[in-house]
């Protein structure tokens, strides 16, 4: 019982390293990633016609790639980053590269739901346009980011759990290793309750975010 325990907290804590640094990531690349697709579109600050055409090719390119079929992909590329293809430092390289464009298209969503007057008011009053995406883009799109990362993070979870079935550990691994091959229905009933008060916490958690900041 105590083994299965620790097989237990071992595969939750793996999952919340692959999650946790590949979220980080996404959202460090994501976010400056979404601004750019906004900023560099027709008519707005830094309008960009053929930038913002590439970036979003590149963007619907990663996004329409299932996540298993990328992983294998990107099998050459995780070994040159990470030193290895197998694993939890592994998974965070496809993690991270298929999260990314999905929370940019999200964030970009809340960045362009953004009223146009307060954007047009901040240029009225002479404000530089680096100035109008720090203080008025930003700040005005951070309920609907939360969200959107929120959404990220439970999306992150659910493909940790395939990565960790094909060998990059976590709760993914533990399920298949022990519940499935060895046809232990406890082992498997036990992982997705895990699951999902894991992502439970994580959605009640970034909802409550969301609210706060859309009432400040």
């Amino acid at each position: 019982m105590s083994l299965q325990i620790d097989r237990l907290w071992q595969g939750l804590l793996d999952t919340l390293m692959m999650v946790g640094v590949s979220s980080l990531a996404a959202l460090l690349l994501g976010l400056p990633l979404a601004v750019i697709l906004v900023i560099t579109d027709r008519e707005n600050l830094f309008a960009n016609p053929l930038l913002n055409r590439l970036l979003g090719w590149v963007v619907n390119l990663f996004r329409s790639v299932p996540f298993l079929i990328l992983m294998v992909a990107l099998i050459p590329f995780t070994r040159l980053v990470v030193g290895t293809s197998y694993g939890v430092w592994a998974a965070v390289v496809p993690l991270t590269l298929a999260a990314t464009p999905f929370f940019a298209r999200i964030a970009e969503v809340s960045l362009r739901e953004v009223d146009k007057g307060l954007v047009e008011a901040a240029q009225a009053m002479g404000f530089h346009r680096r100035h109008i995406i720090w203080h008025v883009l930003l700040p005005e799109a951070r309920p609907g980011i939360v969200s959107g990362f929120t959404i990220t993070l439970v999306t992150m979870i659910n493909a940790s759990a395939m990565a960790g079935a094909i060998g990059a550990g976590g709760l993914g691994d533990l399920a298949y290793r022990y519940g499935y091959q060895r046809f232990d229905s406890q082992v498997m009933l036990t992982v997705i309750v895990v699951l999902v008060a894991l992502v439970t916490l994580l959605q009640l958690s970034g909802d409550r975010l969301s609210r706060r900041l859309n009432h400040r």
